[in-house]
């Protein structure tokens, strides 16, 4: 499946270095090598190439954001020569103003936030409803329809069950499309893992609020974040008004998205979600880079933590008697909010943490508990 064109298939390579060093065959799918660097290309060119068919080749894509999203809007529309308007806030990058100005965008700064872009990007849609259509971020249907495709392409590739698929979750776009995916090719009981940074691991918190979890008695919440009941889905979500990790620029969803927390709480096969400190993801992100020579954003290393802590990967996938070895893959999501001088400051914050502090790494793990190992 390539939604005519729109996308090759990305490459599942195995990983020699990550399946020594966690005793385990370790895959990675490249998500990162779509046109615009992310997986996000997937969902978004899938829902653009819907509303082209539905509105013509005139219709306007609108869309708020300083980020992967906005890319792969702007990169699937100059694909079929569309129109597209990328609302951004005040203090995004010169560098990521000028690829979405290259990929034939037009960019207007919206507003200090992004809820102000939103808004902006919404009042230009409601002044032409016949063929403005506002493209969205994470949650909608159609956009995880188009992530599924990944996998179906690990379902061919792989050849085999996986005994884990680990991936990163933000509002909740890119697992949504992965818990769909396994349901279509039979893999609906594969445990997923997905993880988040402490500081912005709205997915985490909300997780933990829904019925058969640690906080769903309580529902307690640290200030600045707020307790939402979506009726829709019948699920609670913790709304954040502020992030405190680096990773936000991408994982910074104020709220997940109802609809997947509640597939997550429905899944048939467990969804495991963790909290990692910046820092990991920072390590990660350098020793991925090393080993590898790709850079991704630290959203991205996110989910390779338990790849570099054995301890910690044989406590998301144990190991079974009698079995044979295990099999795994980690989603390279990707991201293009990354650099050569980002890495290197990132590698400098992880050694500088580890120098600094004495006390071992600590995580979130999804059942409440902290769970530790050595540096």
């Amino acid at each position: 499946m390539t939604d005519k064109g729109l996308w090759k298939e990305t490459p599942l390579i195995y990983s020699d270095s990550l399946s020594e060093k966690v005793g385990a065959d370790v895959y990675l799918k490249l998500e990162n090598l779509h046109p615009s660097y992310s997986f996000k290309y997937r969902g978004v060119s899938h829902f653009v190439r819907k509303a082209e068919e539905e509105r013509g080749s005139d219709v306007h894509l609108v869309i708020a954001s300083g980020g992967n999203a906005g890319l792969a809007a702007a990169c699937a529309a100059k694909t079929l020569n569309l129109k597209c308007t990328v609302f951004i806030p005040e203090g995004i990058s010169k560098s990521t103003l000028e690829i979405l100005q290259r990929e034939g965008a037009e960019v207007i700064v919206g507003g200090r936030q992004y809820s102000d872009a939103l808004d902006s990007a919404k009042h230009l849609v409601t002044k032409d409803p016949l063929k403005a259509v506002m493209v969205p971020a994470y949650d909608n249907p159609t956009l995880w329809e188009g992530h599924s495709s990944m996998i179906h392409e690990i379902h061919q590739q792989l050849g085999q069950e996986p005994d884990a698929i680990f991936c990163s979750v933000g509002g909740g776009g890119l697992l949504g499309g992965i818990i769909g995916g396994c349901e279509q090719v039979g893999w609906d009981h594969v445990p997923l893992v997905a993880l988040e940074t402490i500081g912005s691991n709205c997915f985490y918190e909300s997780m933990s609020l829904n019925e058969g979890r640690f906080n769903n008695k309580s529902k307690t919440l640290d200030p600045g974040k707020t307790l939402v009941y979506n009726e829709v889905h019948s699920v609670y979500l913790s709304r954040f008004s502020s992030f405190t990790s680096k990773a936000s620029g991408s994982l910074g969803a104020s709220e997940p998205s109802a609809g997947v927390v509640r597939m997550a709480m429905d899944r048939k096969g467990e969804v495991k979600t963790i909290s990692v400190p910046d820092e990991l993801s920072m390590e990660a992100l350098a020793l991925f880079a090393d080993d590898h020579k790709l850079l991704v954003e630290l959203a991205c290393s996110t989910t390779l933590v338990p790849a570099y802590h054995p301890e910690l990967f044989d406590k998301l996938v144990p190991t079974k008697e009698n079995e044979g070895r295990r099999v795994v893959v980690f989603i390279v999501c990707g991201g293009f909010k990354v650099d050569l001088k980002t890495a290197l400051e990132y590698e400098r914050l992880a050694l500088q943490c580890q120098e600094l502090k004495d006390e071992p790494w600590t995580i979130k793990y999804d059942d409440g508990q902290l769970f530790s190992f050595a540096k």
